[in-house]
């Protein structure tokens, strides 16, 4: 490659990077800086349960008991009763999907039923399996009450010798059994977003 050519070459990047400067400092003259802030209100989140926040209710069926002959309110069978667990969304902003968990149940009687909706249930592990729903953020009632009803049949079985057997589970049970509770968890989680 010739000298000559070389310094032409050269004076043509010298002249590329002149124009560079000039048609950036031109560029720049016209150049927009618009600033803006975001902002994002933060629903809030309620979940109460039997009017409390964050803490375990323990039921106790003698106090639910809708029968006054027995002596002490105490359950046996022939008694019936019920109670309510209130889930009460209504300060929250979000939906809300609840589960409703039974922990740490001692002492049931055999023959002792529940109640929900029409259907029986012979246990509590049966009964949770039917206490889970939701609260969507725009319902108009954000309190669901769930009505749990309790039996303890004074004749369980439908032959003769169903009913003698089930007495004698009755009978056993009496004689062992003081006191019948259990725990009642009710988890609240925010629904996903929907689109």
């Amino acid at each position: 490659m010739g000298k000559t050519k070389k310094i032409v070459l050269l004076i043509i990047a010298i002249i590329a990077i002149i124009l560079s400067f000039l048609g950036g400092d031109a560029y720049a003259k016209y150049m927009s800086k618009v600033t803006g802030q975001g902002s994002a209100d933060i629903a809030t989140w309620s979940f109460k349960v039997n009017e409390k926040q964050d803490k375990m209710q323990t039921i106790s069926l003698k106090s639910t008991l809708n029968n006054s002959s027995i002596k002490n309110n105490k359950i046996a069978p022939g008694t019936e009763g019920s109670f309510q667990i209130k889930i009460d969304a209504t300060e929250a902003e979000v939906g809300i999907n609840y589960i409703v968990k039974f922990e740490n149940e001692t002492q049931k009687p055999t023959n002792l039923k529940f109640l929900y909706e029409g259907k029986t249930y012979n246990t509590l592990s049966e009964l949770q399996e039917d206490l889970v729903g939701s609260i969507n953020a725009d319902d108009k009632e954000k309190i669901k009450t769930l009505q749990i009803g309790w039996n303890w049949n004074y004749v369980t079985g439908n032959t003769e010798r169903d009913i003698e057997a089930n007495d004698m589970i009755d009978t056993q049970d009496g004689k062992k059994i003081t006191n019948y509770t259990f725990d009642v968890v009710v988890t609240g989680t925010q629904m996903m977003p929907q689109n």
